[in-house]
């Protein structure tokens, strides 16, 4: 009998939650890290450090840009650039915090839980050799790959001569740069984007498709862009950047911006274009480990690979970049792996957010998906101003929008800008996963005035006319 039940390559979310799950089901197992500190990326470079570093932003803007006329001429905070080295000070002792109590102070509570710092790579379809303070070789009847992703950097024409940021980079600037360019309109480019907008650079965002945000629904990139465009942030999309290269102690670009070239100079570039997945040194070869044509590693519906010992989990995989969706496949993997049961997941009943402000959100499918899969829809979208909260509190950005199955009134997708859209988004995810129909979001009582009663009345609006509804209506 091999000496560990279970090995774990990699110590992020994905690796924790395998870890737990074994130690859970009292079987041994050990995680191999390199690479970023416990915790993987999202505690130490992800979601973590990128939400303090919002929210400090935030709490310095929006003061100054206050919505209500009676407050217009009151007190204001001094114009004056906020100390980026004492927001990153106490970005990273948030950081140490959570990582010492949600990673380091959870491997000693498990008390089958070996946890060891060094790189690993496959050997042999059942062993994988260790290098690092102490070289070993760890033989275990099952494995697990989760070894997460990074930044993916395109082929741009000079960019090896330009000193450009990831998102490791762009959470410990030492200054806040006066021009900030923006390579990506996704979640990533969107919460950075409005960050360092926040911090006081003018901040260009450049989106190669024709919307940002171009896995949600068009009314959702719509009226996020219009809100961020509001704070003075510029957007390109449809737009390729062409050329990078030093202009003096500025960098330069060319983008091919809807058929123009335009040239730029600037600061600092946030390259915000997607991940690659951190596989490339594991010898998954030499292990019988199939991988996809971008590096990813491929599995089954229950997550194991091509081998039956081994399974991954997390970035690598390639489904869902989130952290949830990293501890969630990480868990089912090590049951699936440990006890012989198929557990799958569903990926359409997870839902996701950008913590921009406002917040957007959505689960479920998009109407233009189900309009692929049945040729018929049905969708109601509102504005913010149709909720009661959203029309006391002056919101002038946010909708909500149902996607549903005509056939049946079945909730199929869901998705919100609002400035609470990720607390929001749960009672959709719910209704999703219960097959709910809008006739029991209208029958759910709701408090009010609250955001979430958006949801309620974008699923009224399917059956009235809700611009001549009371507040009150039941």
């Amino acid at each position: 009998m091999k000496e560990y039940q279970l090995a774990i390559i990699g110590g992020g979310a994905a690796a924790f939650a395998a870890a737990t799950k074994a130690n859970d089901l009292n079987q041994k197992a050990i995680i191999i890290n390199a690479g970023l500190p416990i915790g993987g990326t999202c505690v130490n470079v992800g979601c973590v450090p990128s939400k303090v570093l919002l929210e400090i932003g935030a709490q310095l803007y929006y003061p100054q840009n206050r919505r209500f006329a009676s407050l217009k001429n009151s007190a204001q905070y001094k114009n004056s650039p906020p100390d980026i080295t004492k927001i990153i000070a106490e970005k990273d002792e948030i950081v140490e915090s959570l990582r010492q109590s949600n990673y380091r102070d959870v491997i000693s509570a498990l008390k089958n839980v070996e946890f060891v710092e060094g790189t690993g790579r496959f050997i042999s379809p059942n062993a994988v050799e260790v290098t690092g303070n102490r070289s070993r070789t760890i033989e275990a009847e099952k494995f697990i790959v989760a070894t997460g992703s990074r930044a993916k950097i395109p082929p741009i024409k000079g960019i090896e001569k330009v000193k450009y940021l990831t998102n490791i980079e762009a959470l410990s600037l030492k200054r806040v740069p006066e021009h900030f360019v923006v390579l990506g309109g996704g979640p990533l480019g969107l919460e950075f984007a409005q960050m360092y907008r926040h911090f006081g650079s003018e901040v260009l965002v450049i989106e190669m498709e024709k919307r940002v945000l171009p896995l949600e629904e068009s009314e959702v990139s719509r009226e996020i862009q219009r809100a961020l465009e509001d704070e003075g942030i510029q957007f390109m999309t449809s737009s390729k950047l062409m050329e990078l290269s030093n202009n003096g102690t500025l960098k330069h670009a060319k983008i091919d911006y809807n058929g123009d070239v335009v040239e730029i100079d600037f600061d600092e570039i946030l390259i915000a274009t997607g991940v690659q997945p951190n596989t490339a040194r594991l010898n998954l070869e030499s292990a019988g480990v199939k991988i996809n044509q971008r590096g990813f590693v491929e599995t089954d519906e229950h997550l194991r690979t091509s081998n039956p010992n081994i399974y991954a989990a997390g970035d690598c995989v390639g489904k869902m970049a989130l952290e949830t969706v990293a501890a969630k496949e990480g868990a089912v993997a090590a049951e699936n792996a440990l006890t012989g049961s198929e557990k799958t997941i569903n990926y359409e009943q997870i839902p996701h957010a950008v913590f921009t402000t406002p917040q957007v959100a959505s689960v479920g499918i998009t109407e233009a998906e189900i309009m692929k899969r049945i040729k018929v829809c049905a969708c109601r979208t509102v504005p913010i101003s149709s909720v009661p909260k959203g029309r006391a509190l002056k919101e002038k950005y946010g909708i909500v929008k149902l996607v549903i199955n005509p056939h049946t009134a079945e909730i199929v997708g869901a998705g919100i800008v609002s400035p609470v859209a990720a607390e929001m988004i749960h009672e959709a995810a719910l209704a999703i996963r219960n097959k709910m129909t809008i006739y029991d979001l209208i029958d759910t009582v709701h408090i009010f005035p609250a955001f979430s009663e958006g949801l309620k009345i974008a699923a009224q609006a399917f059956t009235r006319d809700i611009s001549t509804m009371s507040c009150c209506i039941g």
